[in-house]
């Protein structure tokens, strides 16, 4: 099983991206998907997360209001606007264990390889 996320690139501060995250619809169709990201020198931290059906999603603090998760069959996409500095990371999607999503990342069971954004100042 595999996950592809896309759509890193470099981006000024306030612009935006939109991340998406592939997957066979084995992987995705009953699964919660969650995005995370790590900065250098930091640990992975949550960021968003969607149940399998859609309806119910969690942010990060520190991403609420800018960046919206939603999915459309096998694709889950982050749409991130008001891009900070402090967004840039490498993001990585990850298919849960259960139905739904969550903050921990002990919660999933695949992953991604990542992708890199960086935003400018």
């Amino acid at each position: 099983v595999q996950l592809q996320a896309s759509g890193g690139g470099l981006v000024q501060a306030g612009g935006s991206l939109r991340l998406s995250c592939a997957a066979s619809k084995r992987t995705f169709s009953n699964n919660g998907v969650g995005w995370f990201r790590q900065a250098p020198g930091k640990e992975r931290e949550f960021v968003a997360g969607i149940n399998w059906r859609g309806g119910d999603k969690l942010y990060a603090d520190s991403v609420k209001g800018r960046f919206s998760i939603s999915r459309d069959n096998a694709l889950v996409y982050l749409q991130m606007n008001s891009l900070k500095p402090e967004d840039t990371a490498v993001y990585y999607c990850a298919s849960a264990y259960s139905s739904v999503a969550a903050r921990n990342p002990d919660a999933y069971r695949y992953w991604g390889q990542g992708t890199l954004v960086t935003v400018s100042s």
